[in-house]
């Protein structure tokens, strides 16, 4: 069946549909940011690569990584002026390189961003336990602390967008406030002095940049999100790109800031080997050096509610995965059902938290009398399952970007040529190098000592789901035409 550029996936016309457009740029930027948790970022991600890599190049992997992005967005945000749809890669890659490929990026991404938020619950479970043996000398299971996060993700889920909005907005001020607290601290503090010294390429020209930027790429995840949130956006034709754009930009600028600022405060011929010995516990071992107990504390629980937002921007990216493909009967119809009321994807969101409660009673029970003791979900479920979801999420920018290629060489006159071709090149360029490198290092990612058929696993699951993907939508193109051909034509506009 002929796919032309001019055609592309759309809803069909019937009960369901998504609360339409409630959701400006200012909402779209707070989701997108809430997805990338800018205090998770400095708290664990930055303090990560700088003990993983023994580099202090850190903020140079986030300027570049940033740049690499840009280029994607530019192309990305333009398709988001020609088509709206919940399921953006799915949408993207279908008018791009065709249906079945398409159908394939959707299962990438219903994996991925699953992947993503049901990972996060280690991480959110083991440091509410520590809190809370910390502030109040309770001990608490972590997946007792994973399951009241997941009682407050599955009821935002089924409610409007505009709460959960409301909630991340004021959970992503805080963050930024705790950050450029922490930064503006460090260079007050600067034991060294203030240097552009982490930026000098003798610290990331040494073999290091590509784990700086396989393990950065992680704080990036969610930019891609505000297409997502296109059928319920206001004039999505400008308002998606325009959030996307700022998204990437701030992101890149204030995670690179930021890192730099806090070896500034610890010290750049201290920040690795402290980075190695404190882990994630660095920020607050030197907070702790510099402030009262009142402000670490705070600071603690903060860490806890920027884990919490990123748990429920990923959530709702899954949810309306799950709505898109149950709309158009590549999954079951059911998956499509909205709320009466609020329009919200309310069998998706259930679909995402009945895969997270299986996840965590999985891991609950596995870990029980494991070596690893309280630290089991930190070293299991945390790191395998998001650095999968980083894996699949450079595949799917990778495809989209080529996907974005080519649907814009159909109708060279419509689109400016650097957008066209140039931008999107480069950024499936620099997306699929970073895959490699993922794959080079995923033994370091998942902090394997030795071989592990981990290494092999994870990956090919990931890779694995969009070749599923793919198969299956031949298996509808053979027996379900009238489905596969729901998928293939719609007007764009």
């Amino acid at each position: 069946m002929s796919e032309q550029a001019s055609r592309t996936v759309i809803p069909p016309k019937d009960e369901t549909t998504l609360a339409k457009r409630s959701l400006g740029v200012p909402a779209l930027v707070f989701l997108i940011i809430a997805a990338s948790a800018p205090l998770t970022v400095l708290a664990g991600g930055a303090t990560t690569s700088f003990a993983v890599t023994g580099e202090m190049g850190v903020p140079v992997g986030y300027v570049a990584l940033g740049i690499i992005l840009v280029f994607f967005a530019l192309g990305y945000g333009r398709m988001s002026t020609f088509i709206q749809n919940a399921g953006a890669f799915y949408a993207y890659v279908t008018a791009g390189l065709g249906t079945r490929q398409g159908i394939g990026a959707a299962f990438l991404a219903l994996v991925t961003y699953n992947a993503m938020q049901v990972g996060l619950y280690g991480v959110f479970g083991f440091t509410a336990s520590s809190i809370l043996n910390d502030l109040a000398a309770v001990e608490v299971p972590w997946w007792v602390c994973a399951l009241a996060a997941w009682l407050i993700i599955a009821v935002l889920g089924v409610n409007k967008l505009d709460f959960s909005v409301k909630v991340l907005a004021v959970i992503v001020i805080a963050e930024f406030v705790v950050v450029i607290g922490v930064s503006l601290l460090s260079f007050g503090v600067a034991p060294e002095g203030i240097t552009v010294e982490p930026f000098m390429p003798e610290h990331w020209l040494t073999g290091s940049l590509g784990a700086l930027l396989a393990f950065g790429i992680a704080a990036f995840m969610g930019f891609e999100s505000g297409a997502i949130y296109s059928e319920e956006a206001k004039n999505p034709e400008r308002s998606v790109a325009k959030a996307t754009y700022i998204a990437v930009g701030l992101i890149a600028l204030f995670y690179a800031f930021s890192s730099w600022a806090f070896a500034m405060g610890v010290g750049p011929s201290a920040i690795v080997p402290q980075a190695q010995e404190w882990g994630p516990d660095l920020m607050f071992v030197f907070l702790d050096q510099h402030m009262p107990v009142l402000i670490v504390n705070l600071a603690a629980v903060l860490f806890l509610t920027s884990i919490l937002a990123a748990m429920i921007a990923f959530h709702n990216a899954a949810a309306r995965y799950f709505f898109s493909m149950g709309r158009v009967q590549v999954l079951p119809r059911l998956l499509g059902a909205t709320g009466a009321k609020n329009g919200a994807p309310v069998a998706g969101s259930l679909a995402q938290s009945v895969l997270g409660l299986v996840f965590i009673i999985v891991f609950a029970m596995a870990g029980a009398g494991s070596d690893f003791g309280a630290l089991y979900p930190v070293m299991t479920m945390f790191p395998w399952l998001t650095n999968a979801a980083g894996f699949g999420m450079v595949l799917l920018l990778c495809i989209t970007s080529i996907a974005i290629m080519r649907y814009f060489n159909r109708e060279p006159q419509r689109h400016p040529a650097f957008v066209r071709t140039p931008a999107p090149l480069i950024a499936a360029i620099g997306l699929g190098i970073i895959a490699l490198l993922i794959m080079f290092n995923f033994d370091v990612m998942i902090e394997s000592d030795g071989f592990s058929a981990l290494v092999i696993v994870i990956p090919a699951v990931i890779a694995g789901s969009g070749i599923v993907g793919v198969l299956w939508g031949e298996y509808l193109r053979r027996k379900q035409p009238q489905i596969y051909a729901e998928v293939s034509t719609a007007d764009i506009g």
